[in-house]
């Protein structure tokens, strides 16, 4: 049986990897507070080399997109020095380590869709402190697999699909951005491809299975788009309609800038590991079958 430790606890990806492990006969050790605590990478060795590991899975990280703006150097140790500390531990133990990255590595200025080749220009401390953690992974292994993903959503813990299912139960109209567009992502589906390609670096040493990939639902829209879509499937299933106004990035203003292009091509995924996730329409009516099940 393959034994995978992930970082965190109560995330969505964690959780989704978790629930998937136990389908298919695969052991997954989650880690996270008070064992360690990113913040503080020298306290992830001794958990980590506890738990015996085939494959690590860097997965939790700091996410506050906007509170990263005024608190950078929390930021940079969560998501840039622990990912090179589990890095290093990796290759202390010689076994792989897959990493989740993010959209936001990239400016979004972009006409076309971002491929692996493009040169990341993050324009948010997050996108740079998440570009950090791509990079001191390099820096200390090459037995690594990173995935860039975007716009994350499932039936567990904090996200666009819940928030605006529990803002629309008292509200009539919502106003949502329309000039950002993106591929929203299932969390089962990227402990899908996480475990897929842990089980494949596991018992193969190519290096083509190395390096960075894009990891993200198919098809694209905008949030105001998503938005739409997922008050629509709650009407299908007995909620509420809400209304949709389709705003500008301008009349929301946030302190961190927000990609307006975060599309991600997943082609190198798909011809290497002959992955493609499904249809963010078809992950997202899975979605809500989920969450009207609990």
């Amino acid at each position: 049986m393959m034994r995978v430790v992930i970082t965190g606890t109560e995330g969505q990806v964690d959780t989704s990897v978790k629930a998937l492990g136990e389908q298919l006969g695969i052991e997954v050790i989650r880690i996270g507070l008070p064992d360690i605590d990113l913040s503080k990478p020298e306290t992830l060795e001794a958990p980590v080399r506890a738990a015996r590991p085939d494959v690590i899975i860097s997965s939790a990280a700091y996410t506050a997109v906007d509170k990263a703006e005024s608190e950078p150097d929390l930021a940079r140790r969560i998501n840039g020095d622990a990912p090179g500390e589990l890095a290093r531990i990796a290759a202390a133990l010689n076994v792989p380590l897959l990493h989740l990255s993010t959209d936001y590595v990239f400016p979004g200025d972009k006409d076309g869709i971002y491929d692996e080749a493009d040169t990341p220009e993050p324009a948010s401390v997050y996108g740079a402190t998440k570009l950090a953690g791509e990079r001191q992974i390099a820096a200390n292994t090459d037995n690594f697999v990173i995935l860039r993903t975007a716009w994350v959503y499932s039936p567990y813990g904090n996200n666009f699909v819940k928030t605006m299912l529990r803002v629309g139960q008292t509200r009539d109209e919502l106003n949502v951005v329309d000039d950002q567009r993106g591929c929203p992502t299932y969390a089962p589906e990227i402990a899908r491809a996480l475990l897929t390609v842990a089980q494949k670096v596991v018992a193969d040493p190519d290096p083509k299975l190395r390096g960075i990939f894009h990891l993200t639902g198919s098809g694209e829209t905008t949030w105001a788009g998503f938005a739409e879509a997922i008050f629509a499937e709650s009407v299908k299933r007995g909620g509420k309609a809400v209304r949709v106004n389709r705003i500008t990035t301008s009349e929301y203003p946030t302190p961190a800038r927000r990609p307006a292009n975060s599309r991600l091509s997943g082609d190198k995924l798909h011809s290497i590991y002959g992955l493609q996730l499904d249809p963010w329409p078809v992950s997202l009516s899975q979605c809500l079958d989920a969450l009207a099940a609990t």
